[in-house]
């Protein structure tokens, strides 16, 4: 570990963090903005407001990451210069999961005074300060100076950080042990700035301080050892009679332990002599006070335990809070991170981790059942809905304690934050608030899935679709039972209804097709594809998704038999909607057509401009081949050729459109408005037609693995109904947003 770690942070360039450009820096001009003269013109704002800083500048997301290097990690006094590593990977996670920048700062001052005064000097650089491994007692005298003195939010994360964490995975162990906060009595193993930080943390969650019982290296913290001198006045605030002199006193009848300190110290004696379904957070890294197994083992009852490391259940760790309080603290330009703000950071998690966990996190952490209980009570690290869980949470605790200097709506703070995770959740946001204004029956051919469930269930959750489960009653339920979902589902089992008239559907709609009426009616009883095309078609259901266990031909073929194509459409096609992080891009056809002629081109292209005006995306379409508008005249480029040119001149068609041309000069705006300035687009296309389904496919995969694009559908368009066909593997989030597609395909067929 020690040389791949070497290794890692040596490679070319050294270190972990850069910075670099938001802005074009291309041109003359763009240096003229950037810097002399036009930089003069914000200068000039802020000399009159200081507040516009907050417009013109990256003081609204920019942190101070501060230490001394007193008390770094596990190594201890090791100073300042030593300890930068570990403050660039504190920006790395600031960056990596709430995209907030950071500066390290590593100040080579033992004096608190002196600490004090350099940080307070920088304010007017960063819109908060996250102070890091400073030993205590320090820590605590220069955290509270500095909140005193500074406007901007100022956070010990060694302190802050544990305390909420484990504060929230308190919260549900005590909800799972049915015990009460105000009736525990928790012992402490460590009486440092971690430690007494939690405590106090706890006293805010609702423990009472009389019921908890500290212990150092030296025993029980009590109120002689106060009285006599020999605690500092941040632990004395703990200070309590005990009749006991150790630790092994201490845990005796406890309903918690809580370990800030060293590894190895409890025994499973200690554990057997707490009170019934104990509740163990041994924090200690990299060994814990008592391991995990150990722990679990000493007991006959339930022992919930969580540790700081990530090779076992229930791992406190610290990302899961700091990137997102500040998150949320930045964006309402707070001037302290308070006491409610913590608290509502603390219940956000706690809320989080009783949610269906994304197929993302479960596969991220080996495949591992992830579902509320004893063993999983505080979200992972990698679940990216802790940003817009967690930081809204703390940004409306700052509006309402009167810590926020803007009001932004909650909504759209949410909305915002989603789009911080990638163009597609922005895009899909537009879609999926559609979908909520009036949700539609989806019927899901594969209702007896475990994972079509799980989306089921979101769509319910999110207000965005009224899901129809096809299939087994019983194991759908009991699947829904053992998922621990709230969801009552809406179920149509094929084999114990009556369903005699969708068999006569069938048959009549099959029976020149070599259909006889016996064969409709094991098809109605035994393939849920036709069950639910035909409940689509009769209007038992708005619209359908299928596809997920099955190879798309086989899922797409009932659909097309049943269903067909709208009245104005002759063909069917499959499109992608690919995001990078400043440009969206539908792609088509990449599932249904092979050889299209110019008359599937021109209807593709007419459909997925369709498509993308449900996007809230104004189309730009180009046909593409391997010639550019006649330089190469051959059968394969007639066909985009002329499908182009008769949108072109259709009055009808009311969106740009060219071809044939080539990739590049379709999406690159120098090539359409230099060498080609007579195209009749005038900026890069958003819809891409390919010539056929071979290149539609390899394009479009090339372009999400190597080009780093986030990839949502394959969407069906041309269809006389709303039906999607999902691809084999999909994960939860991908059947939500293909059902919110369907939603508002089947809203836009109402009107």
């Amino acid at each position: 570990m020690d040389e791949d770690a070497l290794e890692y942070h040596r490679t070319d360039p050294p270190g972990k963090i850069e910075i670099a450009t938001t802005k074009p820096t291309n041109t003359q001009r763009d240096l003229s903005l950037a810097y002399s003269p036009g930089v003069a013109a914000p200068c000039r704002e802020i000399d009159a407001d200081a507040g516009e800083a907050y417009q013109y500048t990256t003081k609204g997301n920019l942190v101070g990451v501060v230490s001394n290097g007193s008390a770094v990690l596990g190594l201890g006094d090791i100073g300042a210069q030593a300890s930068k590593p570990v403050m660039e990977g504190k920006g790395v996670l600031f960056k990596r999961f709430a995209d907030i920048d950071v500066f390290d700062i590593e100040l080579d001052l033992d004096d608190p005074d002196a600490f004090v005064e350099s940080i307070a000097a920088m304010e007017p650089t960063f819109g908060g300060i996250n102070l890091e491994d400073i030993a205590a007692p320090d820590c605590f005298e220069i955290e509270e100076r500095l909140r005193e003195r500074l406007s901007i939010p100022v956070f010990h994360d060694d302190q802050h950080g544990t305390a909420i964490i484990s504060g929230a995975a308190l919260l549900n162990a005590v909800e799972i042990s049915g015990k009460d906060l105000a009736d525990l009595q928790v012992t402490f193993a460590g009486a440092g700035a971690a430690a007494v930080a939690t405590a106090k943390f706890y006293v805010s969650l609702g423990v009472r301080r009389e019921n908890i019982t500290m212990v150092d290296i030296d025993g029980i913290l009590t109120t002689e050892r106060a009285e006599s001198g020999d605690l500092d006045e941040y632990s004395r605030q703990f200070a309590r009679d005990h009749p006991g002199d150790d630790l092994a006193d201490a845990m005796a009848g406890a309903d918690v332990f809580v370990g800030l300190s060293a590894g190895g110290i409890v025994s499973q004696e200690m554990v057997q002599s707490m009170a019934d379904d104990p509740i163990i957070f041994a924090m200690a890294n990299p060994d814990p006070e008592i391991g995990y197994e150990e722990a679990k083992q000493a007991r006959d009852d339930t022992v919930i335990m969580a540790t700081g490391r990530s090779d076992y259940p229930n791992q406190v760790n610290n990302v899961l809070g700091f990137p997102f309080i500040f998150r949320g603290a930045l964006d309402v330009r707070a001037t302290e991170i308070n006491e409610e703000m913590k608290v509502a950071a603390a219940h956000a998690l706690a809320d989080l981790a009783k949610q269906d966990v994304p197929d993302s996190v479960v596969k991220a952490y080996g495949d591992q059942p992830l579902q509320f209980g004893p063993d999983y009570i505080i979200p992972k690290p990698l679940d990216a809905r802790v940003l817009f869980e967690l930081a809204p949470a703390v940004a409306r605790a700052a509006i309402e304690s009167g810590a926020a200097r803007v009001e932004p709506d909650i909504d759209e703070y949410v909305e915002r934050l989603e789009a911080r995770l990638g163009k597609s959740r922005e895009m899909m946001r537009v879609v999926l608030n559609k979908a909520k204004s009036d949700p539609k029956r989806i019927a899901l051919a594969e209702g007896t899935d475990e994972t079509i469930v799980r989306a089921a269930s979101q769509m319910v959750e999110r207000g965005i679709a009224k899901p129809i489960l096809i299939g087994d009653e019983d194991e759908i339920r009991s699947t829904v039972a053992n998922l621990g979902l709230e969801l009552d589902p809406a179920v149509v089992d094929p084999e114990s209804g009556d369903y005699e008239g969708y068999a006569e559907h069938l048959y009549e709609r099959r029976k020149r097709n070599g259909v006889t009426r016996r064969e409709a009616e094991s098809m109605i009883r035994d393939d849920t594809n036709y069950f639910g095309s035909v409940m689509v078609d009769r209007g038992d259901a708005d619209a359908m998704l299928t596809g997920l266990t099955n190879h798309y031909p086989s899922a797409l073929r009932p659909p097309l038999q049943v269903i067909g194509t709208a009245d104005d459409a002759d063909y069917a096609a499959g499109v992608y909607m690919l995001t990078f992080k400043n440009r969206v891009i539908f792609v088509a056809d990449a599932t249904v057509n092979q050889a299209p002629g110019e008359d599937v081109l021109e209807e593709v292209t007419r459909h997925t401009a369709d498509l993308a005006r449900r996007f809230d995306v104004e189309p730009r379409a180009a046909l593409l081949s391997y010639s550019d508008f006649g330089s190469v005249d051959n059968e394969g480029t007639r066909k985009p050729r002329e499908a182009a040119r008769r949108l072109r001149g259709d009055p009808d068609v009311e969106f740009p459109v060219d071809g044939e041309m080539q990739a590049d000069t379709a999406v690159l705006e120098e090539m359409l408005t230099g060498t080609y300035e007579f195209s009749d687009l005038e900026k890069p296309a958003n819809v891409l037609v390919f010539p056929n389904l071979e290149a539609g496919n390899i394009g479009y995969k090339l372009l999400q693995r190597l080009g780093g694009a986030d990839a949502i559908g394959p969407m069906l368009v041309g269809m006389d109904e709303p039906v999607h066909v999902l691809q084999r593997g999909d994960e939860v989030k991908d059947i939500v947003n293909l059902a919110a597609v369907a939603t508002v395909d089947a809203q836009d067929d109402e009107d």
